[in-house]
């Protein structure tokens, strides 16, 4: 007999075409789902239902997506998928920027969101580790890892220490740290960045990494200018040195 996944998923959108159509389809997959047409309740129900993941929609009433993941940020890391039918640059950054996992623009398909949903839940804090082994000639996760500048990682914890300092990072900023941290002096491609940190072969702007990179070493060095030893190496990607 099936039993019900424990994950609950909490969806924000105002157009019951493609609430029905989500909400269908996560309950076909054994998810638990609440549905909300505004920002207000969105946030309301986060407290109250405490779900695992929130896809939120842009353009909703009474509070916008983006301040509804600006509030979530100020006391919660629940993952968030952003879903908006506007394809700007613009709108896809700026909710990275403010916390947001990953975002889809509609029209979407539903395998690939079915696919992010999974990816994001599997990364997210409480979800599956993995075993410390070689992978296409890169290391694997460690639970405590050290960096220049007297930086410190606790992949366990998910935090990031420098001289003491504490630092906040989002979701995609430590991952992508992570992911530099463990690849000492190796160049990781933009492509292999997004794959790695998104948890799927991710396709889009790789112009998202630039931007969350520069975020990453501007925090770094408001602590210590020796702790941001990233590196970019032209027209490939990254590296810690």
């Amino acid at each position: 007999m099936l039993q019900r996944m424990s994950h609950r998923i909490l969806v924000v959108d105002d157009e019951p075409s493609v609430t029905d159509l989500i909400a269908y389809n996560l309950r076909k997959a054994l998810y638990d789902v609440q549905v909300v047409a505004d920002g207000r309740a969105a946030l309301r129900l986060a407290r109250e239902y405490q779900p695992d993941l929130i896809l939120l929609d842009l353009m909703i009433p009474e509070v916008d997506g983006l301040d509804v993941c600006r509030e979530l940020r100020k006391s919660s890391e629940v993952p968030v998928i952003m879903i908006t039918a506007r394809g700007e640059e613009l709108d896809r950054v700026l909710g990275l920027e403010i916390g947001a996992d990953d975002y889809v623009t509609k029209p979407f398909s539903v395998r690939e969101l079915m696919a992010r949903i999974k990816a994001v839940l599997r990364r997210a804090p409480g979800g599956p580790r993995a075993l410390s082994v070689q992978k296409d000639g890169e290391a694997e996760p460690s639970t405590l890892l050290r960096g220049p500048g007297n930086l410190s990682m606790d992949v366990e914890r998910r935090s990031v220490v420098v001289d003491s300092t504490s630092i906040e990072l989002t979701r995609l900023e430590f991952d992508l740290l992570h992911r530099l941290l463990i690849n000492p002096g190796r160049v990781l491609t933009r492509e292999r960045l997004l794959e790695q940190a998104w948890g799927y072969d991710y396709v889009g702007d790789t112009r998202a990494v630039d931007s969350a990179v520069k975020r990453l070493r501007a925090k770094l060095r408001a602590v210590s200018a020796e702790a941001d030893s990233i590196e970019s190496v032209r027209g490939l990607g990254y590296r810690i040195s």
